[in-house]
């Protein structure tokens, strides 16, 4: 059996003497020390650490941050700051009118790669005893004046305008973009030249300019068309190049990157052009559409594509004249040309509200 711990001295004893307190010991506490507790006693004087006195300042302070009756947020979810092209693209996503757009375009572009795809005739077979027909099986939007079918002419004519106002709309805004980038972040007497040229080619009448420049030009191909779109419509990408350049230089990472030794090329590609590009893109998707309906209203003014090649505007002006015979040769092709502008001014203005950041 194990012995009993030893007990301590008796109640009543003086217990084991002690020897005199050393220079760095406290007076002895007992009997006639101050009592554990007392004002006097100097543990009492901090408070523990765990203790009432600390869970009542904190409860305190959540109270006064958080406001009574609410209980602290714990840690959140990461909130992630996306880029202006991230957000771009999540608001178009849920925009029905940028995806009605962006399918018919789809469609449209997929068709005037690979037209037979949906039709399988040829666009410059004509048969005169059927001209001017209706619908029949087999050809639901009937026959031109010289007994062609019409449906197959549609599908094929997509080719030529989506080829021309693609070409012309991505020449006009890496002209206009690259010198009114240029004019815009130098600055002096070339952006004052590039300016008063850019008026000049303002005060250009479009049609009329078309008329006097594609006389002379006896090829009915789509390349003089989109040369001339391009000469006369690049000074419109400038200015809103020049006025973004403008405004984004401006900016305080731009000056930081110029103090910090960037040069002017680094400034430009790297600092400038993708903040200042979004309203190029805005006015291009828009312009697109501008550019297809010009190609249909130069062609049917007889200056612009030229048969053999075939495009709504050349058959527009072959059934202006038989509109009242034969309204279905007008009605189909001027009813494709005005559904694939439409769609290109939609997907222009979708672009510009998601790019647009007062909007949000």
């Amino acid at each position: 059996m194990p012995e009993p711990p030893p007990q301590g001295p008796p109640p009543g004893s003086a217990g084991p003497p002690q020897g005199p307190p050393g220079p760095f010991q406290g007076p002895p506490h007992g009997p006639t020390g101050p009592a554990q507790g007392s004002p006097h006693d100097p543990n009492a004087a901090i408070a523990p650490t765990g203790g009432p006195a600390f869970d009542l300042a904190s409860s305190e302070a959540q109270t006064l941050e958080h406001g009574p009756g609410q209980e602290p947020a714990g840690p959140g979810p990461e909130v992630r700051v996306g880029s202006l092209w991230s957000d771009a693209w999540r608001d178009l996503r849920r925009n029905p009118v940028f995806i009605i757009s962006a399918l018919l375009i789809l469609f449209l572009i997929v068709i005037s790669i690979w037209p037979s795809l949906i039709a399988s005739g040829s666009p410059y077979k004509a048969d005169l005893a059927k001209a001017q027909g209706g619908a029949e099986p087999g050809h639901p939007f009937g026959y031109d004046v010289q007994g062609r079918d019409l449906y197959t002419r549609v599908v094929y004519g997509a080719r030529a305008s989506i080829v021309v106002g693609v070409c012309a709309t991505a020449g006009a805004a890496l002209l206009g973009s690259l010198l009114g980038g240029l004019a815009g972040f130098f600055g002096g007497w070339g952006d004052a030249v590039l300016s008063r040229i850019a008026d000049i080619f303002f005060g250009i009448p479009i049609v009329l300019g078309g008329l006097v420049f594609l006389s002379v030009i006896t090829s009915g191909s789509v390349w003089p068309v989109v040369g001339f779109i391009v000469l006369l419509g690049w000074p419109q990408i400038s200015r809103i190049a020049r006025g973004s350049v403008v405004t984004v230089k401006q900016n305080d990472y731009v000056q930081a990157a110029r103090a910090l030794g960037a040069g002017s090329g680094r400034l430009l590609l790297r600092h400038i052009a993708p903040n200042a590009i979004a309203p190029v893109i805005v006015v291009a998707t828009i312009a697109l559409g501008t550019y297809i309906a010009l190609e249909a209203t130069l062609s049917y003014l007889g200056v612009g594509l030229k048969p053999p090649t075939v495009s709504w505007g050349i058959d527009i002006s072959a059934a202006s004249t038989h509109i009242r015979n034969a309204p279905h040769m007008l009605l189909w092709p001027a009813g494709a040309l005005s559904l694939t502008v439409l769609a290109f001014i939609m997907l222009g203005d979708a672009v510009r509200d998601a790019l647009d950041p007062k909007l949000r």
